[in-house]
């Protein structure tokens, strides 16, 4: 069978959906195109009119009442962002557009600005009322970004989607955070074929391939934004805790499991962590792989890692 695919840029990512071909092919990838450019619409942080905005505008004023699905991703994302030891914070939002790296209009804030805005980076301060279905932001200047999250849940929803059109498999590319479902026919063994970053070369130096079938391939990495002033390099993983990039010897982590939105919560909330802290937290945590790449180029994976590399 031959695959169809559809290939456009969103999200700020160059994004792929492949599916095997069928009488509605087209009709069903057009579809799915439409369904994208409203997700981007209810989770972005960078599109003024998005509804996560109007949570965000109205931060110290009232509650706004929201689509179950902005509902359930901050409330997921709170959930982690309060996680012990957890470099994953969605209430970074004041922060991150102040840096505004991977935008024209970066800059280095001051430490006084870094300062002032940690104060309003509680994510404990994010209230939810389960029943109205709405989120207060407690305390004026706060705002919410789902940006270390969105591309996964927004997976998850596209292929769930796909399903019920009767595409029975597929994957998709959001810039680079990958999933894949049922059998890839175009492959003798039926998996698909997904090439690990190598962070420390440029995009598409792969370190080596893995299959999957009914998985997600997330990767975060030092290299994929950055912003150089003064002779020194600032990359766009901030430490939630200082309110500057995160210090690690970590270039890049990719994270294996069933949900692609897993894979961005563990990217996020294990970057900043030692090697040792982030395999054995990995170690515990059920259907999930991890490979790492250190600044110098050193490699360390979890266990069963071994048993989905090809080549």
């Amino acid at each position: 069978m031959e695959l169809r695919r559809k290939t456009l840029k969103l999200m700020g990512s160059h994004i792929d959906i492949l599916i095997f071909d069928s009488v509605d092919a087209e009709t069903i990838l057009d579809d799915a195109v439409e369904m994208l450019k409203m997700y981007e619409h209810r989770f972005s942080a960078n599109d003024d009119s998005s509804e996560l905005m109007e949570v965000n505008h109205n931060a110290g004023v009232k509650a706004i009442k929201v689509h179950p699905d902005l509902f359930d991703l901050i409330k997921i994302g709170k959930n982690h962002s309060c996680a012990p030891n957890s470099f994953l914070n969605i209430a970074i939002g004041p922060i991150v557009q102040t840096w505004r790296i991977g935008f024209k209009d970066v800059k280095v804030p001051t430490k006084q600005e870094i300062d002032n805005l940690l104060e309003i980076t509680d994510p404990n301060q994010i209230i939810l009322n389960e029943e109205e279905q709405s989120v207060y932001l407690a305390r004026k200047g706060m705002a919410i970004n789902l940006g270390a999250l969105a591309k996964g849940y927004i997976a998850d929803l596209m292929i769930e989607y796909l399903k019920k059109r009767g595409v029975d498999a597929g994957l998709i590319n959001l810039g680079g955070n990958v999933l894949a479902f049922g059998d890839a026919k175009h492959n003798q063994d039926l998996m698909w074929r997904i090439g690990i970053q190598n962070p420390v070369e440029t995009r598409g130096n792969h370190l080596f391939t893995i299959g999957i079938r009914n998985q997600s391939v997330v990767t975060s990495g030092i290299y994929e934004r950055n912003h150089t002033e003064n002779g020194k390099t600032y990359h766009h993983i901030l430490n939630p805790k200082t309110g500057y990039p995160v210090e690690t010897s970590v270039a890049g982590l990719s994270i294996i499991s069933r949900k692609s939105v897993d894979g961005e919560i563990w990217t996020t909330r294990l970057f900043g962590k030692d090697i040792k802290d982030i395999l054995e937290e990995v170690n515990n945590l059920p259907d999930i792989e991890c490979v790492i790449v250190t600044t110098e180029g050193k490699v360390y994976y979890t266990s069963r890692v071994l048993d989905k590399i090809i080549c």
